[in-house]
């Protein structure tokens, strides 16, 4: 793991140590949804920490809300049932807070996220296989099954899936 991962990593899990949150409760699926019993098989027998989080991940989901961001730049014409974003913590997430966000985006197979970026920092963990890019002129790259990335604050990212869908977990901290 590269500093600037660890770094945001370990910055996240104080704030999350450290409480403060409210808890929300959710339940809104959407057509990609049908895709997570699939992601999980690809998590089966990787590595037991994955199946952990994958579990944990299966039991918290009838409670999510999960949402869907709209269509943007460079994002394929079935974003909108092509993809569903969990926040398990953060704004509107199980636990409500706004200084650290921990969430799941699941893309059913052949669909690409949009171009996108944000002013907190960001950390990718990836649960199944993908393409990512990151930086204005980023090439596409896969960090593979286990695999994790920083985005720099207001870096230009997206995601993209191939045949199989994809599973990530991310992490946003807001700095100040």
């Amino acid at each position: 793991m590269d500093p600037d991962t660890r770094r945001c990593v370990n910055d996240v899990f104080a704030a999350l140590e450290a409480g403060n949150g409210e808890r929300n409760e959710g339940g809104r699926r959407f057509p990609a949804c049908e895709y997570l019993d699939a992601a999980a098989r690809l998590v089966e027998g990787k590595r037991p920490e994955f199946e952990a989080i994958m579990a944990s991940f299966t039991a918290l989901e009838p409670l999510i809300d999960w949402t869907r961001r709209p269509g943007g730049t460079n994002a394929s014409a079935n974003i909108m049932e092509g993809h569903a974003n969990a926040m398990v913590v953060g704004p509107g997430g199980l636990e409500a807070r706004d200084d650290v966000q921990v969430g799941i985006s699941l893309l059913a197979p052949n669909v690409r996220y949009p171009d996108h970026r944000h002013k907190p920092e960001e950390i990718y963990l990836c649960l199944t296989p993908g393409e990512f890019r990151h930086g204005d002129d980023g090439d596409w790259f896969s960090p593979g099954v286990g695999g994790s990335f920083y985005n720099h604050p207001d870096m230009l990212h997206a995601m993209r899936s191939g045949e199989q869908p994809l599973l990530a977990v991310w992490c946003l901290r807001r700095v100040g």
